[in-house]
């Protein structure tokens, strides 16, 4: 297992904690050298701490600890130039990319009919347009290779509905979607798409949701509770990065265009 990634390097987005840190780490463990990217600020919306420079640079040095070469670069993923800084940036020091962990995202909860403008285009805007952003700049690095993988971090609400949370749906549908003609896409060039689903994982995005909601991060998970297996209101984010580590490798190398959950059962009920 420790050869999987032996020479391969990895570009995570939303890095610095949560589910991109988890993936990043196990990447490292496996032999993979990291570029962590992130925004490491607060955003205008949703109004909760995102990642911080702090983690990001407590990242790089973790990466490092077990041996490989990390580079971490703060930028919003909405940013195309700031994406393709980042990007040149890890390939003039590393010479490839292998791996793209589209996995930046927010959420939070809003009605329909209540719902601004900023709200919805902050949104989509995050989730949707800034991996197009992001693989748009890596793609062409994995084809001038001839190999690479595009993992798209979705959720289970990117194969089913939500309440109050249509935009944040619209979003990870989107972001399906793309994997689906990004797959047949690139096929020829031997680049692998698929997205993973994760049911509600234990982040600190929970704490951001419960403090926008008057609420706390446990009754946030009872809210959105519908994991079949019982006693599981949310997974870990080693579940995520376990499931990454299959996909990302030479074990998944006919698995493509498809989407992989990781759910407790929710999407069974």
């Amino acid at each position: 297992m420790s050869s999987d990634f032996d020479g391969r390097v990895a570009f995570v987005t939303g890095a610095a904690h949560g589910q991109g840190r988890a993936v990043a780490l196990a990447l490292a463990a496996q032999g993979a050298d990291i570029v962590g990217f992130d925004v490491a600020a607060k955003i205008e919306y949703p109004a909760y701490a995102q990642g911080s420079t702090a983690e990001l640079d407590s990242l790089r040095a973790d990466v490092e600890a077990l041996g490989r070469r990390a580079l971490v670069v703060t930028g919003d993923v909405r940013d195309a130039p700031a994406v393709q800084s980042a990007v040149d940036e890890a390939v003039a020091q590393f010479g490839r990319i292998d791996v793209l962990f589209n996995n930046a995202g927010i959420v939070a909860y809003a009605a329909a009919d209540e719902m601004s403008e900023l709200e919805w285009d902050t949104m989509i805007d995050v989730n949707l347009k800034g991996p197009f952003l992001v693989a748009r700049s890596v793609i062409p690095v994995m084809k001038a290779q001839g190999s690479g993988v595009i993992i798209n971090n979705s959720s289970v609400m990117g194969l089913r509905g939500g309440n109050r949370l249509s935009h944040y749906v619209a979003s990870k549908h989107g972001l399906t979607g793309l994997t689906k003609a990004w797959a047949i896409e690139l096929a020829p060039h031997g680049i692998r798409v698929v997205s993973i689903h994760p049911t509600g994982v234990d982040t600190p995005m929970n704490d951001g949701l419960a403090e926008l909601e008057g609420a706390t991060a446990a009754e946030i998970a009872e809210r959105s509770a519908g994991n079949l297996q019982p006693g599981v209101p949310w997974i870990q984010t080693r579940d995520v990065a376990e499931l990454v580590l299959y996909l990302a490798s030479d074990r998944a190398r006919y698995v493509t265009g498809s989407q992989h959950v990781v759910d407790a059962g929710l999407l069974t009920r």
